[in-house]
């Protein structure tokens, strides 16, 4: 490989990449767990209602289910460019519904509602554990994960459903997605307290929540030869944790001629409109913060962005051998092939002529092969934080990712040496 930033990382990424994703059932604890990571590489946290100095060195914000973290190499002028790479946090899941407790015919179950664009039939038949956040009365925060066979939704068996194999599965998401968790008479308040004996809270202690459910199967290599990875929340934590561990190593670099970003976003999986997703305000706040911290005037503060460069990294499809026909004819993404280039012309991607050369000058740089998905011109295209970003703050925007299968599934599929690559390209991309 032709430069120093393919060697960083290998096959150990993806198994840390595996422990990234065990550890991290819900967006506030992957939050938490790449804010200590970058607390060990030295990042020190900044409070968004503290005055902020013009030090140099590694930062980082954390709001909800969001991180922005960036470091500011000696020497940088209040008008240095960003470079930025863009991910989210979330991912479709099944979350509690504010009164939870419910139940019919003896079971107890757990009132959830979908987020996301779920796969729902991947739901069905697993053994669940919940996770998330509890806010105390007196406003401080807990993370709570209940990483065992805590609950279940379960499918209707052939002998009711005669038609299930040749009509397909039909499951409306109000009468069929409710888990059980026991039997019984329901009780309301039972969960929270359930989860305030787990914690060793007080009885009553626990006003509000943000809980979802999550499959406890962890992470596997899969295959003859193990060159697959399976797991949960590849989308999009492939990309948070790739970014995180790539920012580190920039962070180590002599010499930066610009300020390496990472931002990670809550709430893509449903718009990105809230004060952590990439349509609200967060970013840009920091990066102007991070300017006017450092003695810059509005006038430094459109040079650095306007000399920016995102690249937001998001899942996107692998050609999938049995349904090769929902994909372009001549764009087949292939795992293990290398990082994607993600073009729409529509601007569901914010990929353009110009953006492209700044990805292959970063996969050439780094040594990694690369492959370009366009959607089936029959099909719809999904999309992602990069045009948001564009749009928002005005800065060039290139839309990239990993190819995957199972997108949206509770358990998605991805090449095993795909993770390493992209974080080589993440890595040369700061760099340079």
């Amino acid at each position: 490989m032709s430069s120093p930033a393919a060697a960083r990382f290998d096959r150990g990424h993806t198994d840390d990449l595996m422990t990234f994703l065990a550890a991290s059932p819900s967006q506030y604890h992957a939050v938490a767990n790449a804010a200590e990571r970058l607390e060990k590489a030295g990042f020190r946290q900044l409070a968004e209602t503290d005055a902020w100095d013009a030090s140099t060195g590694g930062k980082f914000v954390l709001r909800g289910g969001a991180i922005i973290a960036w470091y500011v190499p000696e020497g940088a002028a209040a008008h240095t460019p960003f470079r930025i790479i863009g991910a989210h946090t979330d991912s479709p899941n099944l979350r509690v519904k504010p009164l939870p407790d419910t139940g019919a015919q003896g079971w107890r179950q757990i009132a959830v509602e979908i987020y996301g664009g779920t796969l729902l039939n991947t739901w069905l038949d697993r053994d669940l554990g919940l996770a998330g956040r509890l806010t105390l009365l007196d406003g401080t925060e807990r993370l709570v994960n209940i990483d065992r066979a805590l609950m279940r939704v379960p499918q209707l068996a052939v002998h009711l459903d005669r038609s299930v194999n040749s009509d397909g599965l039909k499951l409306d998401k109000q009468r069929h997605m409710q888990p059980i968790w026991g039997l019984g008479d329901v009780h309301e308040g039972d969960l929270i307290a359930f989860l305030e004996d787990e914690e060793e809270l007080d009885r009553g202690s626990v006003a509000g929540w943000d809980l979802m459910v999550h499959s406890i199967e962890p992470p596997a290599y899969l295959g003859r030869d193990r060159e697959l990875l399976a797991g949960p929340r590849m989308d999009n934590l492939l990309s948070v944790h790739a970014a995180v561990a790539a920012l580190i190593a920039a962070s180590t670099a002599d010499t930066l001629t610009h300020i390496p970003v990472l931002a990670a976003f809550d709430h893509e999986e449903n718009g990105s409109q809230s004060d952590t997703g990439a349509d609200g305000p967060l970013l840009g706040n920091v990066l102007e913060r991070s300017v006017f911290s450092r003695g810059g005037s509005y006038e430094d503060r459109a040079r650095a962005f306007a000399g920016a460069i995102c690249l937001s990294s998001d899942t996107g499809h692998a050609v999938h051998p049995n349904y090769a026909e929902r994909h372009d004819p001549t764009h087949h993404p292939r795992a293990n092939g290398g990082p994607i280039l993600k073009v729409n012309v529509n601007q569901r991607y914010a990929t353009d002529g110009s953006g492209r050369a700044v990805f292959v000058s970063a996969c050439e740089r780094a040594g990694v092969p690369w492959q370009t998905f366009v959607s089936n011109n029959s099909m719809p295209c999904g999309t992602t934080i990069g045009p948001i970003t564009a749009a928002r703050h005005g800065i060039q925007t290139v839309d990239i990712g990993v190819a995957i299968l199972s997108m949206h599934s509770a358990r998605e599929l991805c090449g095993a040496d795909d993770p390493y690559l992209l974080a080589n390209v993440m890595l040369a991309f700061l760099e340079n």
